[in-house]
């Protein structure tokens, strides 16, 4: 244990006793006298100068705190603290919880006699419980978050959220005021969906929505923050991180066997919690880049969102034609590597190589754009309208650039021969 250093009291007695006892010389005793002077004048200056200063501490202690003190609004000097203050200002508003509830069975407990009216030697009544069915009620079953995208109550959030058709949905917004939702579209793709609030008061100016910002511009380091009903028990929680890591492939699983792969996502440390879900991830201009969906299981500080401009063509389906449609080529392919090379014997290290299901499912869709091209089983989709495939190019991703109607050329490798052929996309919904 740390000890203070002790004070040899024993030696400074000695010495002044020395001193008066004339064991110094005459120039010795006034060097001391002189030096216990001043030690005496700096301590009463140090005092001095200590009760002055807690007279002052004192002082602004006891100063009454005028009103406008009070109510003046906190502003950080930090430029970033206060970049977040803001935000979280200008977003909340537009942020809210959804409440997943649904009509579940209520049992009550009944005695019954288990032999019936078969007559009983003993003369006891046995009787057993039993749980008996008494109608249902609806109950809390779940929650998520989302965000307004529209003055008329357009709300984005995930589809893992809302996908349950016999459950009902109630939008709570940051002021607490509860609204009845309902499912518009559910991506079939992506792990998105839009309900709508159905209000029959609407506010005046119309729902506050929220700004989307560029999520093709984010950069790994930025800063970000997420915010969403945490839990699904603290409404507009606020978490702040950074976009730690881009373009990430991951598979999400949730409630109900819900199992998804998620491309092309946006990694952050931000705290994601179970009920985040749907909410938004900001950048610190108080804009929109991504779409909170998942965790990573046993990990710490792992959370993913989905590109905001991934989200945006969801929007602007929904606002035109009141659903959410995808390109539809109809194969079942891998994408090729080098292990992929290696175990077909390819002549080729990029591209989508059509193969059958591992159940046996078709390697083309019967009826499908790939089918009426021409597309067989083992042919090796090299391009689409000129742009490779690769393995970090995934032809999804390329796929879902066009609308269903668009034609597209796919340069195809058949047999060792390359040759191009048309495909008119189908529509997948």
């Amino acid at each position: 244990m740390y000890q203070l250093p002790k004070s040899n009291y024993k030696k400074a007695e000695k010495i002044l006793e020395d001193i008066f006892n004339n064991k110094f010389n005459q120039a010795g005793v006034l060097v001391a006298i002189i030096l216990i002077a001043l030690g005496i004048l700096a301590g009463t200056i140090s005092i001095s100068h200590f009760t002055d200063n807690f007279k002052g501490v004192l002082g602004q202690a006891s100063r009454p705190i005028s009103p406008e003190t009070i109510n003046k609004e906190y502003v950080s000097s930090i430029s970033y603290e206060q970049a977040i203050i803001n935000t979280v200002k200008e977003a909340s508003p537009s942020v809210v919880s959804i409440v997943i509830s649904k009509n579940l069975p209520v049992y009550e407990q009944q005695f019954i006699n288990p032999f019936g009216d078969f007559p009983q030697e003993t003369p006891f009544d046995f009787q057993i419980p039993q749980y008996i069915q008494k109608g249902t009620e609806l109950k809390e079953v779940g929650a998520g978050s989302g965000f307004i995208i529209s003055t008329d109550g357009l709300v984005l959030t995930n589809k893992h959220v809302v996908s349950d058709k016999q459950a009902e949905y109630t939008v709570i917004t940051n002021e607490g005021t509860k609204y009845s939702a309902s499912v518009l579209a559910l991506d079939p793709v992506q792990d998105l969906a839009i309900i709508k609030i159905k209000a029959d008061n609407p506010p005046t100016d119309g729902f506050r929505s929220i700004k989307l910002g560029d999520s093709n511009g984010i950069k790994i380091g930025q800063g970000a923050i997420a915010i969403g009903n945490a839990l699904g028990q603290f409404s507009n929680t606020v978490s702040v991180g950074v976009v730690s890591g881009l373009g990430r492939t991951v598979s999400a699983q949730g409630r109900g066997g819900f199992s998804e792969t998620l491309e092309n996502i946006i990694q952050t440390d931000a705290a994601i919690n179970p009920g985040n879900s749907g909410g938004p991830l900001l950048n610190l201009k108080g804009e929109v880049i991504g779409v909170n969906v998942a965790t990573a299981e046993g990990a710490q500080s792992i959370g993913f969102a989905i590109p905001i401009n991934i989200a945006k063509r969801d929007i602007a389906q929904i606002i035109a034609t009141n659903k959410i449609v995808y390109p539809f080529l109809g194969v079942r392919y891998v994408a090729i590597n080098d292990a992929v090379k290696a175990k077909y014997e390819l002549n080729v290290d990029y591209g989508a190589l059509v193969l059958r299901g591992e159940d046996g499912e078709a390697a083309v869709t019967k009826g499908s754009a790939a089918e009426k091209a021409g597309i067989k089983e083992n042919d090796i989709i090299l391009n689409i309208n000129g742009e490779k495939i690769t393995e970090g190019h995934a032809m999804s991703t390329i796929i879902q650039k066009y609308n269903p109607g668009d034609t597209v050329t796919l340069h195809i490798l058949r047999s060792g021969k390359e040759m191009d052929v048309e495909a008119a996309l189908g529509e997948r919904s």
